[in-house]
């Protein structure tokens, strides 16, 4: 992944572009990545070392998504929103 790409996640989702740590930059990022795997793995269906990667970013995006919610239910709503996540 480029590094631009990562300062530009950070910087619309985070405080600013070098917010790495904050819930809403890691579910961004996060969802980046889950959406970019999609992609590969319509193409390249035998691939499961992609799969498992996949399935681990997904359950790392619920926990953190979780956590989001326990802690601030607004911030975890808005997140949510602008994603368009399902949940």
């Amino acid at each position: 992944m480029e590094a631009d790409k990562k300062q530009e996640i950070f910087a619309k989702y985070g405080k600013s572009n070098t917010d790495t740590g904050s819930p809403e930059s890691q579910v961004a990022l996060f969802s980046y990545r889950i959406n970019h795997l999609t992609e590969h793995l319509k193409k390249n269906k035998k691939d499961t070392v992609t799969r498992r990667s996949l399935l681990r970013l997904v359950g790392k995006r619920r926990s953190v998504l979780d956590y989001l919610q326990k802690t601030d239910i607004e911030r975890y709503r808005k997140i949510v929103k602008e994603l368009g996540l399902r949940r």
